[in-house]
């Protein structure tokens, strides 16, 4: 299977290099650059599809420019996910000031709580 992501219109097997998603609230169609993934309610369009694209009456096409320089990374960015991962990384230090539990509940983890049996 090839990497390279077609256009989506048919019949047509050149290289995508633009993503149109259209958001039907404000009847707008959006022209961007290709986006990173694939996603189910967007279509990839070639250079010749994406540049006569149309949109039906009453609506409005945003072309969004690409940029032109390619996506380069400092050593800014890569400190930064690197600070963040050690972050999530760190145990959940438990404080003694937390608040009790309201009346008849044991604890709580996440969206779950724990009650105390009627019977105690």
């Amino acid at each position: 299977m090839s990497s390279v992501r077609r256009c989506s219109r048919t019949a047509c097997g050149r290289p995508a290099v633009a993503t149109l998603t259209y958001v039907y609230a404000d009847s707008t169609a959006v022209l961007g650059p290709l986006a990173t993934y694939a996603e189910p309610h967007c279509y990839d369009l070639c250079a010749e599809h994406a540049e006569r694209l149309t949109a039906p009456r009453g609506w409005e096409v945003v072309r969004l420019a690409a940029e032109t320089s390619p996506l380069r990374r400092s050593s800014d960015d890569l400190e930064a996910l690197a600070n963040a991962v050690r972050e999530a990384a760190r145990p959940q230090e438990r404080t003694s000031r937390q608040s009790p539990p309201p009346d008849g509940e044991s604890g709580r983890r996440g969206h779950l709580r724990v009650l105390r049996s009627p019977d105690n």
